[in-house]
């Protein structure tokens, strides 16, 4: 039984063994491997491709699906914990997918749960399964995902595939470009961890500039439900924009294009039947990369690879640390814990430095 809660928790063998596991079931359909299997799907917070990939990749497979897809319709609106909720579902479920907009969210759940338990998302913090997604589609469209050049375009701050996707390609060499304004910038936090590791990076305000030297290019919307001042949104809102014009000519010929999806105004829809555009593949692969991991969390296919073992000391402590308002610690009664590091004090569930 293994949890899906973070890439960071993954050695480099785990994510090249979730891909090859994926690459195989995309070959050839194993319907029945996980009959009389049941999937707890705790979305607290909106989703398509995301809900819908994680139901369709446990029908393949033969497994049945209960759960939902809006707080509204739960015992949350009663004043339920989120610990109570786990709790329950753990009792009908073999393996829980949760999303939640508290940060850290899904570490929590999986200390309170027995079933192995995926992130499918916890506020800005962490998207794992969609990492997990973006290195298959990379690896089959570019042939690795060894030293890659990746362009990270627009919000930086909240985009949680920017953070999971980041930390993974550490492990493989990668070379960093991170593109939006200032008050969106990639966490100072990410920064310091690719310091402390020697990997090169680049903070910059233009994608034009580094077209010509990328591999992938990884547009993101500006998400406009993760701002508390919606006068901060409307600054960046809309601020980068790719097209035909603005791409085709202008870039290395591989370079791919990937989105986690939705879009809104940042790719012209002209850029969908040119080479480069990949973003409607890459939300496709979501459901042989998701079946994978439900295969490897729940023990269907035997896992070879190496586990991580944590080199951070863990301190523990009775008063609550987290200023990140936004941070599970402040909802639920945790150990609220403390991860130390060389660079500095983060919190253990939602990862942000402790100041």
């Amino acid at each position: 039984m293994k949890d899906f809660i973070s890439i960071k928790d993954l050695t480099k063998e785990e994510i090249l063994e979730v891909l090859e596991v994926a690459n195989e079931l995309s070959q050839k359909a194993e319907p029945e491997l996980a009959k009389g299997k049941i999937v707890g799907s705790l979305f607290f917070e909106p989703s398509t491709r995301t809900r819908l990939s994680f139901t369709s990749a446990a029908y393949r497979l033969g497994a049945q699906v209960l759960g939902f897809d809006s707080p509204d319709a739960t015992s949350l609106k009663k004043g339920e914990s989120l610990r109570d909720t786990v709790k329950m579902v753990e009792a009908y479920s073999d393996i829980i997918v949760m999303r939640h907009h508290i940060e850290g969210a899904a570490k929590f759940a999986s200390e309170v749960s027995k079933n192995p338990v995926i992130n499918a998302g916890d506020g800005s913090n962490e998207h794992p399964s969609q990492t997990l997604l973006d290195l298959f589609t990379i690896k089959k469209e570019l042939g690795r995902i060894e030293n890659i050049k990746i362009a990270f375009v627009g919000d930086l701050k909240y985009g949680r595939t920017v953070h999971s996707l980041t930390k993974a390609l550490e492990m493989f060499n990668g070379e960093f470009y991170f593109v939006a304004p200032e008050s969106i910038q990639i966490p100072e936090y990410i920064t310091k961890e690719l310091d402390q590791k020697g990997m090169k990076y680049h903070i910059c305000s233009e994608y034009e500039e580094v077209l010509n030297e990328i591999d992938v290019l990884y547009m993101t919307r500006i998400q406009k439900e993760r701002f508390d001042d919606i006068e901060e949104y409307n600054k960046v809102s809309g601020v980068y924009k790719i097209s035909r014009d603005t791409i085709l000519n202008k870039c290395q010929e591989h370079m791919i294009i990937l989105h986690p999806l939705p879009r809104v105004d940042e790719i012209n829809i002209d850029l969908d039947d040119t080479k480069h555009a990949l973003y409607f593949k890459q939300a496709a692969n979501g459901v042989p990369t998701r079946e994978a991991m439900y295969a490897l969390a729940m023990g269907l296919k035997e896992s070879k690879a190496p586990t991580k073992e944590s080199e951070d000391e863990i301190e523990e402590h009775f008063l609550s640390v987290c200023k990140n308002p936004k941070c599970v610690t402040h909802f639920e009664e945790t150990g609220n814990k403390v991860v130390v590091k060389d660079f500095g004090k983060f919190c253990y569930y939602c990862g942000k430095e402790i100041k």
